[in-house]
C-alpha cells in the first residue's frame, strides 16, 4: 500500500494497489469534493502535490485535457485520475463548504446522483419580437398582463409535448425536453416550437384589442449534451442544465433576428427529424461566441 498525507486534516492514509487518491480518500473518510462523481468531467477534486509528485501516476488523457483547459501548475492533480505508487503528501484545493442533499436530488426523473448528471436533451428558447417597442407605451401592470396571457397559452403546449418551462427570463423562457427515443424527442419539441407559434398567431386578435398592438415569437431548438442538476444557495435551489449546448440553443434563437425567421433549429436536431419537417431554407451563419460556421435550418410545418 502507498502512503497518502491529506492536510489540513494532517492525516495520513494508505491507498491500496491501483486506487486512485479521490477513492482511497473516500474510502478513509477524508472530505475531497467531487461534484462529477470522479469522472474526469470537472477539476473540484484537484489536489497540490506537495511532496512525491514522482510517486504518483502519469496524468491521463483526460486529466491532461482538463489541465490545459484550466492552466494548471504540474503539482495540482486530479485526484479522480491519480494513483500513488509510493508515499505522498497532499492539499485538496476545493474545499466544500456545504453538505450537498444527495436523498433529494432528483433530475427529471432520474435517480439520485452526485450533484449533477450528463445528458443528451432538447433545449429550447423563445422570446417575443421586439418587445420593447411593443411594451414602451404600456402600463407595467399592463406588461404583466399581456406577459401572463401568453405563457398561459404557449405553458400547456409545452407540457402537452412532453417538455417543461424550465425558466422564465422576461418575455422568454427556456423549455426542455427529452425522451429515451431522441427521433420521438425531436418530432415532440419541434412540434411544440410550431404550436406555440401559432398559438401566439391566435392570442393576437385579442392582444390588438385590448391595446391596438400584438406581437410574434422567435424560438431556436437545439440537440446536445448538457449537465443537469441542482443550482443555487443553499435552501434555494431548482433544477436546471447547463453547458454548452445551452449557449447555442440561445445563439439559435437570437439568429432568428439576423436571419429574419421565427423558427430555426440546429443540424443536430434537423439530423433527427428532417423526413418528417418542412424547411423554408438553410443559413449559413457564424454564431457570436461560437468558432466556425453552422448550419441552420427554418422550420415552416411539418409533412403529413
Amino acid at each position: 500500500m502507498s502512503k497518502i498525507h491529506v492536510l489540513p486534516e494532517d492525516k495520513e492514509i494508505e491507498a491500496k494497489p491501483g486506487e486512485t487518491l479521490l477513492q482511497a480518500a473516500i474510502r478513509t473518510g477524508i472530505p475531497l469534493t467531487s461534484f462529477c462523481g470522479g469522472i474526469a468531467r470537472c477539476s473540484t477534486c484537484r489536489v497540490k502535490v506537495l511532496q512525491g509528485l514522482n510517486n504518483c501516476s502519469p496524468p491521463t488523457a483526460d486529466e491532461q485535457a482538463i489541465a490545459s483547459i484550466m492552466r494548471f501548475d504540474p503539482q495540482v492533480r486530479l485526484a479522480c485520475q491519480t494513483v500513488a505508487t509510493g508515499e505522498v503528501k497532499l492539499r485538496p484545493l476545493v474545499l466544500e463548504s456545504e453538505d450537498v442533499d444527495l436523498d433529494s436530488l432528483f433530475i427529471m426523473g432520474v435517480e439520485p446522483c452526485a450533484i449533477g448528471i450528463e445528458k443528451h436533451i432538447f433545449i429550447m428558447f423563445s422570446d417575443i419580437k421586439g418587445f420593447t417597442s411593443y411594451s414602451e407605451n404600456l402600463m407595467p401592470y399592463d406588461v404583466i398582463y399581456a406577459l401572463n396571457l401568453y405563457f398561459k397559452r404557449v405553458g400547456p403546449v409545452i407540457a402537452g409535448h412532453g417538455g417543461r418551462i424550465d425558466s422564465y427570463m422576461g418575455d422568454g423562457f427556456l423549455a426542455l425536453f427529452e425522451n429515451e427515443d431522441p427521433t420521438a424527442g425531436a418530432v415532440q419539441a419541434v412540434t411544440a416550437g410550431l404550436e406555440i407559434i401559432a398559438e401566439v398567431q391566435r392570442l393576437r386578435p385579442e392582444l390588438e384589442n385590448l391595446y391596438q398592438k400584438s406581437f410574434e415569437i422567435r424560438v431556436g431548438l437545439h440537440y446536445g449534451q448538457v449537465v443537469a442538476g441542482k443550482l443555487g444557495s443553499p435552501g434555494n435551489k431548482k433544477l436546471t442544465v447547463i453547458g454548452d449546448a445551452v449557449n447555442l440553443a440561445s445563439r439559435i434563437e437570437a439568429a432568428n433576428k439576423q436571419v429574419g425567421s421565427n423558427f430555426l433549429i440546429s443540424e443536430d436536431t434537423y439530423n433527427l427529424v428532417k423526413e418528417k419537417v418542412q424547411t423554408n431554407r438553410i443559413v449559413h451563419l457564424n454564431i457570436p461566441g461560437k468558432t466556425g460556421e453552422y448550419s441552420l435550418y427554418e422550420i415552416v410545418g411539418l409533412i403529413k
